[in-house]
């Protein structure tokens, strides 16, 4: 059954950035349907759709817009994370520069459902080509009278500024991104309270990802139960997923949540080898490793964690049988290691630990006792750092011993990675990001 685009639609036509381009194709229409609704209605519907953050940890949206106070007598605001920074992921970039007024449109609905006079889209600061669309985006917005005072004579206020992040890893965790938004060291807060009542400047604020956004134009146009058809009743809604690695066409697949990797792959191609598939991530390095046993596993929230890992960000790192394990977690341990903003001692020291270990893995200088050394470093990280950056950490390392304890041993008897080099390139594959 052909596939019929959604969030890329846009994607191919002529210069789709361009707002004239942009309101050819149901653009803003959204926006004028929605400030003919009550911002309670708006809330209602977002929460019927059952429309999942897209960001990695799939909290429902409605919620999280259900949850901002009103009649507090305090400023709210709309935060997009656009610091996509998670390793094999790239699906916000290519949204903000083929269509960044879809994640804009749908941030002004979101302020108006939530009662704010102002969003903040924080983009990862090498991301120079897209700080740069979308901030022309919000200037051609502003100009046709979606940003500003009294739009589209509906009384409703809204601007929208466009921030550049320093490139840190941890300021994809919310409350990093808003210390880093308000001038100080992104380094993630204690929770409670939570962004929901204390976010930005202390005030009530919800934090969406640029997917989870883009979506809401056109769950208020075509309504909750249009959403609800594509993919499985606890995730619906389309998905666009990052295939990178060992395929032959790597890129983004738009597909309804629930599609599994045998359905991307066949629109990818097929490995680009001729190996055999070994390996991937389904959210991208921080979700814990699947195998070709879980080829038909649906990719959608609560089928991932059901099958032992999860679904993340929807960035499938595929790596075939001539590739090391043990190499590619060590290039992810060397980043969480780089990222980590070093706040909590389990996560600042561990992954220093495990570079440490998977460099003697990999030298030929490990040892039987390095593998319980790896499993309890990882017990003592999971769930006692301080945000999810070490949980992470420890994803690829617990998982790829879980599946491939005897690669393990190979590089311990063997003196030494298995694997030549030359032929593995999982440096690129790994370090992508």
């Amino acid at each position: 059954m052909p596939l019929t685009p959604v969030l890329t639609k846009r994607f191919g036509t002529d210069q789709p950035w361009k707002i004239e381009n942009y309101e050819r194709l149901d653009g803003y229409a959204g926006l004028r349907k929605a400030l003919a609704m009550q911002p309670d209605e708006l809330i209602a519907l977002v929460k019927d759709a059952t429309l999942r953050g897209r960001g990695g940890a799939g909290f429902p949206g409605g919620m999280k817009w259900q949850f901002i106070p009103q009649n507090d007598g305090k400023p709210h605001y709309v935060v997009v994370n656009a610091d996509e920074g998670e390793p094999g992921t790239c699906r916000d970039m290519p949204l903000m520069m083929n269509d960044p007024h879809s994640m804009i449109e749908g941030a002004i609905i979101a302020c108006y459902a939530v009662r704010s006079q102002r969003a903040f889209i924080y983009i990862r600061g090498e991301a120079v080509h897209a700080i740069r669309r979308v901030t022309a985006a919000v200037q051609q917005a502003r100009a046709k009278g979606y940003l500003g005072t009294d739009i589209l004579g509906s009384g409703f206020d809204c601007e929208i500024t466009v921030h550049a992040g320093a490139g840190a890893y941890i300021c994809g965790e919310e409350t990093a991104l808003l210390d880093s938004l308000e001038g100080r060291r992104g380094q993630p807060r204690l929770k409670p309270p939570f962004p929901a009542t204390n976010g930005l400047y202390d005030a009530p604020t919800v934090v969406n990802n640029v997917g989870t956004l883009a979506s809401v134009p056109y769950i208020v146009l075509g309504g909750a139960a249009w959403f609800r058809e594509m993919g499985p009743e606890g995730s619906p809604g389309p998905s666009i997923y990052s295939l990178s690695g060992r395929v032959t066409n790597p890129g983004q697949y738009e597909a309804p949540m629930g599609t599994t990797l045998r359905e991307l792959l066949e629109l990818a191609g097929g490995m680009n080898r001729g190996k055999e598939l070994k390996f991937w991530t389904p959210g991208g390095s921080s979700t814990p490793l699947f195998t070709n046993e879980h080829l038909d596993v649906p990719l959608d929230f609560d089928s991932v964690a059901a099958a032992g890992s999860m679904n993340g960000t929807s960035a499938l790192m595929i790596f075939d049988e001539d590739d090391c394990v043990v190499r590619a977690v060590k290039k992810w341990s060397q980043f969480y290691e780089h990222e980590s903003c070093g706040k909590c001692t389990p996560c600042r020291e561990g992954t220093y630990w495990y570079v440490g270990i998977y460099e003697r893995l990999e030298d030929g200088r490990g040892t039987i006792e390095d593998i319980a050394t790896l499993l309890d470093l990882s017990d003592n990280i999971l769930g006692r750092s301080f945000c999810a950056l070490g949980d992470g950490a420890t994803s690829p390392v617990s998982s790829s011993i879980k599946y491939f304890r005897d690669e393990y041993l190979a590089h311990i008897d063997g003196r030494g990675c298995p694997y030549p080099a030359a032929t593995s390139g999982v440096r690129t594959l790994a370090g992508a990001h």
